[in-house]
């Protein structure tokens, strides 16, 4: 890494130049990437679900409510022949080759089109298409076409539910979440980051690399949608890792760079040079290998067959590994070029030369005289956090995702309230079309209890379709346990049940199967990862179950305010009862990934003082005091970052942000000054064990961050280490 950065310093104005024009090219063509992005994603392609989907569009053609058009009047009724014309004539004008089929009140069986006072009638309209983009476009023809149903004196109300109708409103708040997030925390960055750097220089160095990072992660996803389905919501996972981590690198980098100029002179290329070399061993080895943690943990989500959970992989890969690159080549660069002219524009409080406060090992000090206490109290603080985790219950992802002032979410409720109340069904694909066998199987699924009812409505490719209603939201756990007594009736031929509410089965089963796989490869990946930079096989175990421990709370509090209800009115959004499954999953990746960030800024600086020491209580202390600040002003940094993000109109996006919030508070306080001292003062010397083979192939390696000499049998005299301590 010294090397590295040397090679960077010396040929700096080159490495800028050609990444401004990386830059300019990722911009150019990242920014097409929106167009290119899908919806949805949520489904297993392995699942029944998804088989009876297939099956029943090869065999009799798509079927579902794809788009519904509410028309309503308060002056006529539907049965007026007014209205009826007007709908009519709203249905003759469809365009024939974006439509499949129509449904409209007048054919038998279609008395359930209309309202309960008669005022309104929806029209139900599956779309054409071979496949899910080919569907949106499809809605985007159909979709001015139902505007203007004319009447004398005006036109029919409209309002527009349906899939597709709520894909396209999930992708204009996508877009407006992500303009809002970034006017919200960008310039909240740029002032907070001139306080915490003091100058004006230094506070643009996490802004810019934040906009590489973003600009350049957009190039990469949308590179990748030549090749595979990305979901649109991995923009947001995007921005929020690509600015959030773009903060804590540059923030690592430029405050060691400033302590490496300090001791050299700054007027002097070569010493500038040498400082960014020294920063790169240092703060940059621990950039590389928080980058290394972050990519590997968002990496552990491409288990899982959803498309939706894949694509947060993607975009969180692509965040994380340009920001890594960006502070690891145009930073460094950027900083040789400038040498002491990082300190241009500083602040006052910059400027005044003043005696570095011991505050920050004084209280690493308090907390290692008393660890069992401090342990015991943080860890029941933290237990009683996630205690609601406990009674969490979950379903997936419907309209209610979205605000309450989203068009197909209040077309979507007015159907609920005007229609008959909530109601839910499945698609059943019978495998037989011979009559008995049809009317047998479908006496029996009518027994099934909650069923109100069942009708066979198509026949094609050897089999029938099935479609069975009950009464109720499709994402309750009263419809996941229908679906499951749905499949657990005997069927004379195959049969496969699909549905919204059989795909949240599938997909909560799904994730339920794939997650043992997904934490085993985060843990090892961590435990490898850390004794690659500590050579310790105690610290990273330890650093696992400490993390493990705070993600929980996070959760509970999650659970807390979106499952139980609490704090809808401040945030602005409406509890559906549940956690959406997928959730929590993405939030495990992100979570271990930034908390490990931390762990390995705190642990890097740990070990530099033990090698040179060899006492671990000063060691301790001393890495406390020299992380303290940092570790808190970038925790407040990306707290702009994610709070930004809880602000989305997306309710799964806005529970992502809120619990990155909690879990940032957590993880810079309670963890790294109280939980981390306490630990490592138990453990003292054991901190640093490793079995001989493994001590000895790391020490050969010389991984350590300071570059310094260990003590010989790490004997250094607490007292003298203390008198360091004071005297620095």
């Amino acid at each position: 890494m010294e090397r590295w950065g040397r090679f960077v310093a010396r040929r700096a104005g080159w490495v800028v130049g050609l990444g401004l024009l990386v830059l300019a090219a990722a911009g150019a063509y990242g920014t097409g990437v929106f167009a290119a992005l899908s919806y949805g994603g949520f489904d297993d392609p392995g699942s029944e679900s998804y088989r009876a989907s297939e099956l029943i569009d090869d065999s009799v053609g798509r079927h579902g409510a794809d788009v519904v058009a509410v028309y309503e009047s308060d002056e006529m009724t539907v049965d007026a022949a007014p209205f009826r014309a007007a709908v009519t004539e709203v249905v003759e004008g469809l365009p024939d080759e974006a439509v499949e089929q129509v449904m409209v009140y007048g054919a038998p069986g279609t008395d359930a089109l209309v309202s309960a006072d008669r005022h309104a009638t929806s029209v139900v309209i599956t779309l054409a298409g071979d496949d899910e983009d080919a569907v949106l476009e499809a809605y985007d023809e159909v979709r001015p076409a139902l505007d203007g149903a004319a009447v004398e004196n005006g036109t029919l109300d409209l309002a527009v539910a349906g899939q597709s109708a709520v894909f396209d409103d999930v992708s204009t708040t996508v877009s407006q979440d992500i303009a809002r997030a970034e006017m919200l925390s960008m310039p909240l960055v740029l002032l907070l980051s001139l306080v915490v750097f003091g100058s004006v220089v230094a506070a643009l160095m996490p802004v810019g690399v934040g906009a590489v990072a973003v600009l350049g992660a957009f190039a990469v996803v949308r590179l990748l949608t030549t090749v595979t389905d990305v979901s649109v919501f991995a923009l947001n996972i995007i921005t929020l890792l690509g600015l959030g981590l773009a903060i804590d690198y540059a923030l690592f980098v430029v405050s060691r760079f400033r302590e490496e100029l300090a001791v050299r002179d700054a007027g002097d290329r070569g010493q500038v040079q040498d400082a960014v070399g020294a920063t790169m061993r240092t703060a940059g080895r621990t950039v590389l290998f928080s980058g290394l943690t972050v990519a590997v943990a968002m990496s552990a989500l491409l288990v899982f067959p959803q498309t939706f959970l894949r694509s947060m992989a993607y975009g969180g890969m692509a965040a994380v590994v340009v920001a890594m690159v960006a502070a690891l080549t145009l930073l460094p660069a950027t900083l040789a070029l400038l040498g002491r002219r990082i300190e241009a524009g500083a602040m006052p409080w910059r400027r005044r030369a003043r005696r570095t406060s011991q505050g920050w090992a004084r209280f690493a000090h308090a907390v290692m005289r008393r660890p069992v206490v401090s342990l015991a109290l943080v860890t029941g603080f933290l237990l009683l956090l996630a205690s609601p985790f406990l009674s969490a219950t979950w379903g997936g992802v419907d309209y209610r995702a979205l605000p309450s002032d989203a068009p197909s979410r209040i077309a979507t409720e007015k159907l609920d309230t005007d229609f008959g109340g909530p109601s839910s069904s499945a698609d059943v694909f019978f495998a037989s079309t011979e009559r008995t066998e049809v009317a047998s199987y479908a006496a029996d699924l009518r027994a099934v209890d909650g069923v109100t009812q069942v009708r066979p409505v198509a026949e094609g490719g050897g089999g029938t379709l099935i479609d069975v209603d009950w009464t109720g939201t499709s994402q309750s756990a009263a419809s996941q346990e229908l679906v499951r007594s749905l499949r657990a009736v005997d069927a004379p031929a195959d049969a496969y049940v699909g549905g919204r509410s059989a795909e949240t089965v599938d997909m909560l089963d799904g994730i339920a199967d794939r997650l043992p796989l997904m934490g085993s490869l985060i843990v090892v990946a961590m435990l490898v990862l850390l004794f690659l930079a500590f050579g310790s096989v105690v610290l990273p175990v330890k650093a696992v179950l400490v993390n493990i421990v705070s993600i929980t709370a996070a959760f509970g509090v999650v659970t807390w305010v979106f499952a139980d209800g609490n704090l809808e009115g401040l945030l602005g959004y409406s509890s559906t009862g549940y956690l959406d499954g997928t959730q929590p999953i993405l939030m495990v990746a992100i979570l271990f990934g930034l908390s490990m960030d931390y762990e390995i800024f705190l642990l890097s600086r740990i070990r530099e003082e033990w090698d040179a020491t060899g006492d671990n209580e000063v060691a301790v202390a001393r890495g406390v005091q020299k992380t303290g600040r940092i570790i808190t002003s970038a925790a407040l940094l990306l707290a702009v970052v994610t709070g930004a993000f809880a602000t989305s109109g997306i309710v799964f996006i806005k529970m992502v942000g809120v619990g990155m919030l909690v879990a940032l508070i957590v993880d810079a306080t309670l963890v790294r000054l109280l939980m981390v001292p306490a630990t490592m003062k138990l453990l003292g010397r054991a901190n640093w064990w490793a079995p001989g083979p493994l001590r000895r192939w790391w020490e050969r390696h010389g991984l350590r961050e300071g570059g310094t000499v260990p003590v010989a049998g790490g004997a250094t005299d607490d007292r003298v280490g203390r008198a360091r301590i004071l005297a620095e």
